[in-house]
């Protein structure tokens, strides 16, 4: 018994070092290269979330999955703040924090509106129309400075959504994509309000309060058609927590690291999960002009994450 113990010991330390080699190697990675990898991994977290999402709003009503995904959002961070004590998560500005709740519950509100009638590869498609909002606001808001590579990355990419979406406008869906549509900017001015918190505030509890505010005003839309959800549903939504939360701190990590603008780019990599996801879990068979504007939102994605990253190195040589 001992030598097990042992075993398991030299195995746990070794654990240890292993994650603290590369948590040192990612550290002596260009910024902006963190910053685009931890916005890629929101991105695969946040269609994750969609699928799901999208698979809950066909069986309840929109807006109490919009509540019980916070909700459980919420649920999933409580016993990190009972570790280390709900004095360290108190944030330095709660008005700061509600603004952005009340911003991002809006464009919630428009966004599961739309989600149960849109497929999901078009959903992330309209939703890319988010970076062209981010980086105009970014520059006027925050003074950044906006490289011609960004927009052209920017513009290439937006001009593959529109490959995607447009043919799709004059159907029985159009209504619901331009709903969609609608929410791009507020989720926009969401995104911004989360960069400058980013300047005072930590991370995590920025993702805590988000969870906290969102639930709170998506209350009372959730009661107005309120049922009874199933024990798998409850699960499901359990699952959305887990998957929202990871994604909001990735995303957030992201904004902290490199100019939100810089981040934007790779974002289009979403068409590329979605369009498999829609297709293994919905059988949403991706048309044409889905599969033709992935490739052309690809191409600007990897066009500007080599270009930034050129850029730094010379910058520094």
């Amino acid at each position: 018994m001992a030598v097990e113990g042992g075993e398991v010991r030299v195995k746990r330390h070794a654990m240890v070092r292993h994650a603290a080699f590369m948590q040192r190697r990612a550290a002596r990675l260009d910024p902006v290269v963190r910053g685009l990898l931890w916005s890629a991994s929101a991105g695969l977290l946040f269609v994750t979330l969609n699928t799901l999402m999208r698979s809950l709003t066909l069986q309840l009503d929109p807006f109490q999955t919009q509540f019980l995904r916070y909700a459980f959002g919420l649920l999933v961070m409580l016993p990190l703040v009972a570790r280390s004590g709900a004095a360290s998560w108190r944030p330095r500005s709660i008005r700061g924090q509600f603004v952005r709740g009340a911003v991002h519950t809006f464009g919630l509100a428009l966004w599961f509106a739309a989600i149960a009638h849109i497929s999901l590869a078009d959903t992330t498609a309209i939703g890319f129309t988010g970076p062209i909002f981010i980086m105009i606001g970014a520059a006027w808001a925050f003074g950044e400075r906006m490289l011609w590579e960004r927009w052209l990355a920017a513009l290439i990419g937006f001009a593959g959504v529109l490959i995607v979406v447009a043919p799709k406008l004059s159907g029985s869906a159009g209504p619901y994509s331009l709903l969609m549509l609608a929410s791009s900017p507020v989720f926009a001015a969401s995104f911004l309000i989360t960069k400058g918190l980013t300047r005072y505030e930590r991370p995590a509890v920025i993702v805590l309060w988000q969870a906290i505010s969102v639930t709170a005003f998506s209350l009372p839309l959730a009661l107005i058609s309120w049922q009874a959800p199933s024990a798998f549903q409850w699960f499901g939504f359990l699952a959305c927590g887990v998957l929202g939360s990871a994604g909001h701190y990735c995303l957030t990590r992201s904004y902290g690291i490199a100019d939100i603008s810089a981040t934007q780019s790779v974002k289009f990599l979403d068409l590329v999960w979605a369009t498999l996801l829609g297709w293994l879990v919905f059988a949403d068979t991706p048309s044409r002009s889905t599969l033709i504007g992935g490739v052309v939102i690809c191409g600007s994605t990897l066009w500007i994450a080599r270009r930034e990253a050129r850029g730094r190195v010379q910058a520094a040589a």
